[in-house]
């Protein structure tokens, strides 16, 4: 799979994004659940759970905007080096 370069972000980054939002929002609404034993519909049930959602989401699209295309964080994409030529001195 390609990687988008530094300090762009393509769309599989923003569907990564949501996945990791909506798993990490998933794990905070199951500890929730299982630590008050109940499930609740209020927003203050819920509340943890989109901040978390939103963070999960907000990291993992700082780290990719931030990360090259060789996976190495906070370092600018190398310039392509052109293959030097071989002139031939016969036909110089």
């Amino acid at each position: 799979m390609e990687r988008t370069k530094f300090l762009n972000l393509g769309w599989n980054d923003v569907i990564k994004g949501a996945i990791m939002a909506f798993l990490s929002a998933l794990a905070i609404g199951c500890y929730q659940a299982i630590e008050l034993g109940t499930l609740e519909f209020t927003w203050t049930f819920f509340k943890p759970i989109v901040l978390t959602s939103f963070g999960a989401a907000l990291a993992y699209l700082i780290k990719n905007i931030f990360t090259n295309s060789e996976g190495k964080p906070f370092k600018k994409e190398r310039k392509k080096k052109e293959p030097k030529t071989i002139k031939d001195p016969a036909s110089a």
